[in-house]
């Protein structure tokens, strides 16, 4: 939709900003919807509401695709090999950081905390919304996802300290403050993906949006497989049984699970992409340089 920069970072939050209040209205809504539509019949509910649902997301994309108009001229026609794309993500170094943040995003999130977004809505939309803020003031996205990162592992391992039982004032505030940043996390995560499609596009002479967002996605994908499996497979080491009291092994485990190593994992992840060097000026460059190349052929 656009080359600039700082568009693109406002554009990227008003996506986010807006995803998380939809996912909040939908975790307040569905149950009452399922309730009043199945009478009684919870099979027939959620099946009613799936439909409903179903018919509102593709009306939405049916949208989407009709008004949504591409200003970026792209090559026409253009197929190439799965290794030639592959050989282009190689050469393309901010990329390659933006595919480990995401396969680290995935083991983190999906591993240990996707459903806590019900409880903490308000500080996710907050979170999300300071994204071009915090750009502004670090003048490269990927510096900003890495601020984002490591203030979103502190908090968490604090948790490790707190108890919803024992201590709940101190435990809520740093959840909430831990899912804070990570929404600033996950819309500046996101926004670097398009200005990696630029820089790919200068290096190798090979623009392939599709196969970078499409690789992007895999890289989640196979951190939420890898971080929940290993999740299972660590309780079942230490004896979890379901539905009886655990032992103090599985216990230890969830707590740190909940914790400190997704805390410790969030801190790996700032520590990746502060090697990040598409900053604001270096990417400004390469779009005029681009549009310089176009304007010759």
């Amino acid at each position: 939709m656009t080359q600039d920069i700082d568009e693109r970072a406002k554009l990227n939050t008003s996506r986010s900003v807006s995803a998380m209040i939809a996912i909040g209205v939908l975790n307040i809504i569905t149950v009452p919807l399922v309730t009043f539509l199945g009478k009684g019949n919870a099979q027939f509910g959620y099946l009613a509401v799936a439909i409903i649902y179903g018919i509102i997301f593709a009306a939405c994309h049916l949208f989407c695709f009709s008004k949504t108009k591409e200003v970026v001229e792209v090559p026409v026609g253009q197929k190439l090999p799965l290794s030639v794309q592959l050989k282009s993500v190689l050469k393309n170094r901010p990329y390659q950081l933006a595919i480990l943040g995401q396969f680290l995003f995935g083991f983190i999130l999906y591993g240990r905390n996707a459903d806590i977004l019900y409880y903490f809505i308000l500080p996710s939309i907050a979170g999300a919304a300071c994204f071009p803020w915090m750009f502004r003031k670090t003048g490269n996205k990927g510096y900003a996802a890495a601020v984002f990162a490591l203030l979103c592992g502190i908090f968490m391992a604090l948790l490790y300290f707190f108890s919803p039982n024992t201590t709940p004032i101190q435990f809520y505030i740093c959840s909430a403050i831990a899912w804070f940043f990570f929404s600033g996390f996950n819309t500046a995560i996101y926004a670097v993906i398009p200005d990696c499609v630029e820089y790919g596009e200068w290096k190798t002479g090979i623009r392939n949006d599709g196969f970078q967002y499409a690789f992007v996605s895999l890289a989640n994908k196979m951190g939420m497989a890898l971080g929940t499996a290993m999740f299972a497979l660590a309780l079942d080491s230490a004896g979890y049984v379901a539905g009886a009291e655990q032992n103090a092994d599985v216990i230890n485990i969830m707590r740190h699970t909940f914790s400190t190593i997704p805390g410790m994992l969030w801190m790996v992840t700032a520590v990746c992409l502060c090697f990040y060097k598409l900053h604001r000026h270096v990417y400004n460059n390469i779009v005029e340089e681009l549009k310089m190349i176009k304007n010759k052929l």
